[in-house]
């Protein structure tokens, strides 16, 4: 137990006065022991309604002055409102501390009357006023609540006991009595402060005194103090309040000794064992602690496959162990260490699967399409086939969400007959978490490379580093820099984890990585990485994955059989269509998972239900469509132009707004984008002015109108410079009359020359302008290259119209007549 509010804010000097201690422990000023502060009150000094300041923590009585800390914006402009006037305010407390906006019915009925004797601004902000307590007061109705509460109220009046009540004197010494032996207990009050509550000569003043600052294990134990009428009974509880706590002051005490007790002895015990293992090497003995451990790890090494500098150093290690006492806090350390070295995999791999035709049926069968990327992994163990030995690639796997890249490292492991591991890096920000922590740390470990070779139990697995895109750095370290190390070919076959401080061996690992972009990696990690993107998957694609891997995976996964159930293409297609819109299969994957869920229920209750689901049926269960289509219409508006843009999540379609108004020639752009798609319009509006003779319009419009740019979903941050030739075409449109053809999409960088340059994410621009139904596609001619990579049926139904300058941009978009 302790003085709660003693020990906080006040001080003794040496005749045993109390004053108020300030921020650096000076004398702000005395605290009147003996004054009556009700001597010079009157009732008409009330302001009525009277200010009420809620307390949290404490219980002013009258005649004590006590400092309160105030926080609340509340309790500050009323403490300097009533302090500019009477200072007269009242003090209640609120029967729940941890409420932070009090209602009338959390605060006490019964309070004290208080005057306000100073304001402190405190260095760190904080407002700290001194109350006077005064005299108690029952409330008899809140009037108001903001902006601080305000009470009628009816004074309360203390019954004291006569002068000549000589059981009263002795309750006044118990409790004189009572607080001396607290004070005895307390390590932080100093002597001085018995001295000082002793020579208060006010019974009443010393009972309130002692009930606000002592620190009760009942927090409502004040208020009950307060509440009491009677000065004598207020007295008898107070000793009683006293006595609990002193019990509880005791009982701690002897706790405290006990612990001592009992740790002088843990001493005793270490120095004996001690002795008693330098009695038994004296006479020869060594069955002490250690003999069993060792035991267990000389057999462990005996079998390991391993390089000769790591037996060395497991050698030298263990010959370390081998010396060390039992109770020591290096023990733990030191066989942590050595588990960890006879644990790893040092020279023990698994034997590749060369089987060359089984590995492509393992990879066709585990995932479809992704061609580019099962090639590389068989010409990777052709060559190991033929030349019996080669440093595994660096694959980086890039491209939107749900397309399979982390799926697709297991299929890899299972058809090479590896084991397989998975480190997420999303968020990682420790350079340790790859490298290690150096063994002097507390809880040190290896880095997570390292765990989990040791979890694979084989040197050779694949391991898949996913979401490398999104590694961070701070005042830990830079983890992409301790990657560079690890996934570069010609360096990772000497990787130093901190905490083995040993070289391992990790050009047998076959590293994959996944990315959602590749502009936020490490320029010198995507230099160490083959590259290769996935792109998104066309509807006929979703269509064959869901057949084939989809619905059979969610049937085994929610016990359903294939002859209970089965889904018609049209059903598919409805949900591809209609419920999902992505590059990947994410969402496709758990719209099925939603029918057949509904279907199980059905089995489960003895529910009849179609077998087949057709798209009917998927539409009746999945309820109405909540994605919104991007689809191009029929576009009778002037101005109004599509374009195409790549995001992390594949490719869409966006839609250009231009509209003129009459005013001085400003141009106003929206819809939240970034400041290159700002330079875009700008250099289209410079391109238009400038040719405004060869477009027919004319150049006085361009100094009565103004222009208005908007690319609608503003809530979406936007940017990029493949917009240039949309909003360009927008623009034109607005200022001929001429609208845009019908069915055209475009997408291309532009210039002040007039030159149109090329863009990237063309294919999933491509995927995106089929699902909007868009027909043809204006593209720089520099990216007709990109369009000869792209296999013919992401082509289907689309004609792509290369240009080079922004003339030809406009001949081809716009129509003839305005």
């Amino acid at each position: 137990m302790s003085f709660w509010q003693l020990e906080d804010y006040m001080a003794f000097d040496k005749l045993g006065k109390i004053f108020i201690a300030g921020a650096m422990g000076e004398n702000i000023g005395f605290i009147p022991l003996n004054e009556d502060s009700s001597e010079n009150f009157t009732e008409k000094e009330l302001p009525m309604p009277l200010p009420m300041l809620v307390l949290r923590n404490a219980v002013l009585f009258p005649l004590v002055v006590m400092p309160i800390t105030v926080g609340r914006d509340k309790s500050i402009k009323l403490i300097r409102e009533a302090y500019s006037g009477s200072r007269m305010i009242g003090a209640v407390g609120q029967k729940d501390p941890n409420i932070e906006e009090p209602e009338a019915g959390d605060l006490y009925r019964v309070g004290t009357l208080a005057r306000i004797l100073k304001i402190f601004e405190m260095p760190d902000g904080a407002v700290t006023v001194l109350l006077q307590g005064i005299q108690r007061f029952v409330v008899d109705d809140y009037v108001q609540q903001d902006p601080y509460f305000t009470a009628y109220i009816r004074m309360l009046t203390d019954v004291e006991p006569p002068k000549s009540d000589k059981d009263f004197e002795a309750i006044i010494g118990a409790v004189k009595d009572s607080i001396s032996k607290m004070i005895n207990f307390s390590m932080h009050m100093p002597p001085e402060a018995s001295f000082a509550i002793r020579n208060i000569e006010n019974p009443k003043l010393l009972i309130n005194f002692i009930s606000a600052n002592i620190e009760f294990e009942n927090h409502n134990d004040r208020q009950v103090l307060l509440e009491i009428g009677e000065l004598k009974e207020r007295a008898l509880k107070l000793v009683e309040l006293l006595g609990h706590e002193i019990q509880l002051m005791e009982i701690k005490n002897d706790i405290q000794q006990k612990v001592r007790s009992e740790m002088d002895q843990q001493q005793r015990e270490y120095f004996l064992h001690q002795q008693i293992k330098t009695i038994q090497n004296e006479l020869g003995n060594d069955n002490d602690a250690t003999d069993s451990e060792v035991e267990r790890l000389v057999e462990k090494a005996s079998s390991k496959k391993w390089p000769q500098y790591v037996k060395d150093t497991f050698d030298k290690e263990l010959n370390k162990f081998e010396k060390m006492n039992p109770l020591g806090g290096e023990f733990s350390v030191q066989l942590n260490y050595l588990d960890i070295l006879t644990d790893l995999p040092w020279d023990e791999c698994s034997q590749d699967n060369l089987d060359l035709n089984l590995v492509k049926d393992v990879l066709d069968e585990d995932h479809f399409g992704l061609e580019e990327v099962k090639e590389r992994i068989l010409e990777y163990l052709s060559v190991i086939k033929l030349k019996g030995d080669l440093k595994s690639p660096i694959i980086c796997l890039h491209g939107p969400p749900g397309v399979g890249k982390t799926s697709l490292g297991k299929s890899v492991a299972r058809a090479l007959g590896r084991k397989f591991g998975r480190i997420s890096l999303g968020g990682l920000h420790d350079e340790a978490e790859i490298r290690g922590h150096r063994r002097t740390y507390i809880g040190a470990m290896p880095g997570r490379i390292v765990q989990t070779i040791n979890r694979c139990k084989t040197s050779n697995p694949v391991i898949i580093l996913d979401e490398i895109d999104k590694v961070g750095n701070d005042f830990k370290g830079d983890p992409s820099s301790a990657l560079l190390e690890v996934l570069d070919p010609e360096q990772n076959s000497t990787f130093r984890d901190n905490y083995l401080d040993l070289d391992y061996d990790l050009s047998r690992v076959m590293f994959i990585t996944t990315a959602n972009r590749v502009d936020t990696i490490h320029p010198a990690l995507r230099d160490r990485m083959e590259m290769i993107n996935l792109t998104g998957y066309i509807s006929q694609e979703k269509l064959e994955i869901a057949k084939r891997h989809l619905i059979p995976k969610a049937l085994e996964a929610h016990g359903v059989k294939p002859k209970q159930l089965s889904f018609d293409d049209s059903a598919i297609e409805t949900i591809i269509d209609e419920y999902t819109h992505e590059s990947g299969v994410r969402n496709l994957d758990k719209q099925i998972a939603k029918i057949i869920r509904n279907r199980a229920k059905a089995l489960a209750f003895g529910e009849k239900f179609k077998k087949k689901i057709s798209a009917a049926e998927a539409k009746k269960i999945l309820g109405t469509s909540k994605i919104q289509r991007d689809v191009i219409g029929s576009n009778n508006f002037v101005g109004v132009t599509t374009g195409l843009a790549w995001t992390e999540a594949g490719g869409e379609i966006l839609f250009v707004e231009a509209s003129i108004s009459p005013g001085k020639g400003a141009l106003q752009i929206t819809g939240n984008l970034g400041d290159v798609m700002k330079e875009s319009a700008k250099i289209a509006l410079e391109y238009i002015k400038a040719h405004a003779s060869s477009l027919n319009i004319n150049e006085e419009m361009f100094e009565k109108k103004n222009v208005h740019i908007h690319v609608p979903e503003g809530a979406i941050p936007k940017d990029g410079p493949s917009a240039g030739i949309t909003m360009l075409t927008s623009i034109a449109s607005i200022f001929t009359g001429r609208k845009v053809q019908k069915g055209i999409a475009m997408t291309g960088e532009i210039t002040l020359r007039g030159k149109v340059l090329s863009v990237g994410g063309v294919k999933e621009k491509i995927l995106a302008a089929k699902r909007a139904g868009v027909s043809t596609i204006i593209l720089s001619a520099d990216n007709k290259k990109n369009i000869a990579e792209i296999k013919q049926e992401y082509l289907e139904g689309l004609t792509f119209k290369y240009v080079t300058t922004m003339k030809e941009v406009l001949s081809i978009a716009l129509e003839t007549k305005n």
